[in-house]
């Protein structure tokens, strides 16, 4: 039996369903699952546009993948697509639980290293020991800056982020359960709303993560009901993405400062963000407590994982001064898997737990 069981092979199936085939990652134990094979082909002719056709049409896929039995509620993933930009190497859709995300830095670092090991760009010549990889996200081209010997991903990722910038400073929302308080939002690829948890009464290290899930969420709920979130470049991209509660440390240090983010539906980033640590220092080098290519490090409240990340340059996005960030983590590879379905099984496109 043992003999036979070694061999691998997928268990009976509904041969009209492809199986679908993925490698997980993690980056500062934020899950990413990238999907190998098995995905119908995403029509349309731009990113945004394969982005709406997938919500519209394959959204069944999409649950399959993030919800259980295969995934869990904060499961993350990312369909590779092609890109319309001729510099890109390579297109990505980002899932969750509630949907489709415009920027997400941690699936960046670990898209990076993928792309590097499994082919998707070539290696460097020789002596080099950094590759680059062009992802066109949906929110734009980034560009990814893998550590590389031999050919093959080793150590860090670091990524130049689009142009980012402070949308609204001091805005006075009213919180339920809380009170009227001063939020600030920033765009890193997304918008997220940011809070200090002693405003909310909490303390950002010592806090259940429960506690700090529900607040955050009602941050964002306030801030949806009483402030309209706008892209100046897309409408595609004007929405708010989750809140991050801090430490309140925006001041410059060399100490890390801690932070949790919740986004989509209530789902909790394991790592400190990427795209929320973007938006963090384009709030700070708005703000003047950060100057260019000032290194902060970042701390995720939940795993203690560490991101760095830098102003580098000023930038514009539409009326608005932005920079670019680079942002630094390290992924690592969890597994391989391939996920079937029975054509009888009434779970076959996943349940989430309330």
């Amino acid at each position: 039996m043992e003999k036979a069981l070694a061999v691998p092979r997928l268990p009976p199936h509904d041969p009209g369903t492809p199986a679908l085939s993925v490698v997980d990652m993690h980056t500062g134990g934020e899950p990413l699952r990238i999907v190998l094979a098995g995905c119908p082909e995403v029509a349309g002719p731009t990113l945004l546009a394969k982005r709406r056709y997938m919500r519209q049409h394959l959204d069944h896929l999409r649950r399959r993948l993030m919800f259980e039995p295969r995934g869990h509620r904060d499961m993350y993933g990312a369909v590779l697509v092609p890109s319309e930009l001729p510099e890109a190497h390579l297109g990505v859709l980002f899932l969750h639980n509630e949907g489709y995300s415009s920027m997400c830095g941690h699936a960046v670092l670990a898209l990076g290293r993928f792309a590097l090991d499994f082919g998707l760009v070539p290696a460097p010549p020789a002596g080099v020991r950094e590759a680059r990889v062009n992802i066109h996200c949906p929110c734009g081209l980034v560009a990814a800056f893998v550590e590389c010997e031999g050919g093959r991903s080793c150590g860090r990722v670091r990524f130049h982020s689009v142009p980012a910038f402070a949308l609204a400073t001091d805005l006075l929302v009213d919180v339920p359960g809380h009170g009227k308080m001063a939020v600030d939002i920033a765009y890193g690829g997304a918008f997220y709303a940011f809070v200090s948890a002693e405003r909310l009464g909490l303390d950002i290290c010592s806090a259940k993560t429960r506690d700090l899930v529900d607040a955050a969420s009602a941050v964002t709920e306030a801030v949806k009901a009483q402030f309209q979130i706008s892209h100046p470049e897309s409408e595609d991209l004007s929405f708010l993405y989750g809140t991050i509660v801090t430490d309140g440390k925006d001041t410059y240090s060399e100490e890390p400062t801690t932070n949790i983010c919740v986004f989509a539906d209530e789902q909790v980033d394991r790592s400190p963000t990427g795209s929320g640590v973007t938006a963090r220092i384009a709030l700070q080098y708005h703000k003047g407590l950060l100057e260019l290519n000032q290194t902060r490090a970042f701390k995720s409240s939940t795993t203690g994982s560490v991101f760095t990340g830098k102003a580098v340059r000023e930038a514009k996005c539409g009326d608005f001064k932005a920079v670019i960030v680079e942002v630094s983590g390290q992924a690592h590879y969890t597994g391989t898997a391939s996920f079937i379905v029975e054509d009888d099984d009434p779970l076959k496109n996943g349940f989430l737990l309330k």
